[in-house]
């Protein structure tokens, strides 16, 4: 069984067409068509059903694509590490992030990381806390920024970076924007903005207003931080946010109150996998990150 077989069987699979794997690979149809034969030989099973000039996957087919795809991305992160292993400085570090945290804790360390180690590229992806969760397991990623942290499983591994607290954010001419801070409780009469349900920060924000003996209003949501401060700002309603979200400075119409009670706080950090070993220069940012956030919450 050859690596080119696997890679060319993969291909036809999730395109059901030889000739467009063939355009896709820059290989002649003739050539795939050939390889998929010896590899149906060699297993003694026929990999596809041929209709017309589509192509669809047997039974059998559909479990060797699940094994394929997997021995695949062992192979490639496994060829990753020792390129790395030459040069740890040169690799390409796959991270995963949440919208709740693009806007400054991203930018801010991934710049700092750049500053020591130019050399190194990063390929980022945005996706939800299921996600982000889903991928780090299953290979997709290898690192991934999260807040909260989920506990650690047997396929996970959490590192806490810092907590922050969770604030109000009212539009600017709110009877209550002028508070130093402000109890969760007299936001009960409230609308509020928030993300849809199934995300994170929905759930964080939902589960603070009932501890605080109220269920919240929800007249509006929105599935970035800029749709929810452009909400709050056109006077839709109030949110919740973390901290860090409202770091740089906060959206014009708008004001940040900390809440007193009830402490609304999450903690932000970095998951990994525990099955498998980080590449050198993932282990190296990894390093870098915990140091970075540890100086920051010296000096604060």
């Amino acid at each position: 069984m050859e690596l080119r077989q696997l890679r060319y069987f993969v291909e036809v699979a999730e395109r059901e067409h030889i000739s467009e794997a063939a355009e896709y690979l820059h290989v002649a149809q003739s050539a795939i068509s050939r390889q998929i034969a010896n590899l149906e030989d060699e297993l003694g099973t026929p990999l596809f059903e041929r209709i017309g000039r589509n192509v669809k996957l047997t039974p059998i087919g559909k479990i060797f694509l699940e094994h394929a795809i997997t021995a695949l991305k062992a192979i490639d992160f496994a060829a990753k590490q020792v390129e790395e292993y030459l040069d740890p400085a040169k690799g390409t570090i796959k991270i995963g992030f949440p919208t709740s945290l693009a806007s400054y804790v991203l930018p801010t360390v991934i710049s700092a990381f750049k500053k020591e180690y130019p050399d190194v590229s990063f390929h980022l992806r945005q996706g939800s806390y299921k996600f982000l969760i889903e991928a780090v397991k299953n290979r997709e990623l290898n690192l991934a920024f999260l807040g909260p942290l989920p506990p650690k499983d047997e396929a996970i591994t959490p590192t806490i970076l810092f907590s922050e607290n969770i604030h109000a954010l009212l539009p600017a001419n709110h009877p209550l924007a002028k508070n130093e801070r402000l109890n969760l409780v007299d936001l009960r009469n409230e609308n509020f903005v928030l993300f849809p349900e199934g995300y994170i920060l929905h759930k964080v924000a939902v589960e603070a207003c009932k501890s605080a003996g109220f269920v919240p209003t929800i007249t509006s949501e929105g599935e970035d931080m800029d749709a929810l401060k452009g909400l709050v700002a056109a006077g839709i309603g109030v949110t919740l946010l973390p901290e860090s979200s409202l770091s740089d400075s906060t959206p014009r119409f708008t004001v940040k109150v900390p809440i007193a009670l009830p402490v609304i706080r999450r903690t932000v950090g970095v998951i990994s996998p525990t099955n498998r070993e980080l590449a050198p220069s993932e282990q190296v940012f990894l390093q870098f990150v915990t140091n970075f956030f540890s100086r920051l919450t010296q000096f604060q």
